[in-house]
């Protein structure tokens, strides 16, 4: 959890001046339902945010490259590249990853707005990406449990689509069956968190 936050912050940091710190499409599609990014640029972003995300698990693979023929276990190796249940229960999954991004996005919105910073800047600027990274963090260790929380359907899909793709010795299945959990829950979430942000405290 604590690599994850970390890593949030720093991809923020480093590409915040350049799109306004997206890396999560739950979180761009959730700006675009309140009017806070034009939905023209939702599918190349989106789009930029998976292949990031599948570059990303091309270097997991090299970086763990003499370790594949020696592991037996296929789920291990899965887990590396993306998330999985704890307990397979579809709809205790899906509400699972709804809670995490819904925190997410509300927070997310919640720290510019204090900071009387428009959304693009308090994600990109100052203690705002670290801030960001530190409730990615917390949403990790509280709700990371069940579902391994990927609260971002790029960084599942990405990396699960490496799994597939790379030749992995003794890899098995990279688990399509569950690949739309960690997608559809998170926009659910992260559009309902905004929703709630919006009506709560117009923006």
């Amino acid at each position: 959890a604590t690599g994850w936050g970390l890593g949030v912050a720093v991809a923020v940091y480093l590409v915040g001046t350049i799109s306004g710190g997206h890396i999560n499409p739950a979180v761009t599609i959730s700006l675009a339902c309140i009017g806070k990014f034009a939905w023209a640029d939702v599918p190349t972003y989106v789009a930029a945010q998976v292949l990031g995300a599948f570059f990303g698990g091309v270097i997991v693979w090299l970086a763990f490259l003499p370790h594949w023929k020696e592991t037996s276990d296929q789920g291990a190796k899965l887990g590396i590249f993306c998330t999985g249940p704890a307990i397979r229960n579809y709809p205790a999954n899906v509400l699972c990853e709804i809670i995490g991004a819904f925190v997410l996005v509300l927070g997310a919105l919640a720290i510019p707005a204090k900071n009387n910073l428009s959304v693009e800047q308090g994600f990109s600027t100052g203690l705002g990406p670290l801030l960001v990274g530190l409730l990615v963090l917390s949403i990790g260790v509280s709700l990371g449990g069940p579902t391994g929380y990927a609260i971002n359907p790029a960084r599942d899909f990405g990396p699960r689509l490496a799994h597939a793709l790379l030749p992995i010795a003794g890899k098995g299945h990279s688990d399509w069956g569950y690949a739309w959990v960690p997608i559809v829950g998170p926009i659910i979430g992260g559009v309902l968190g905004a929703l709630f942000y919006s009506l709560c405290w117009p923006v």
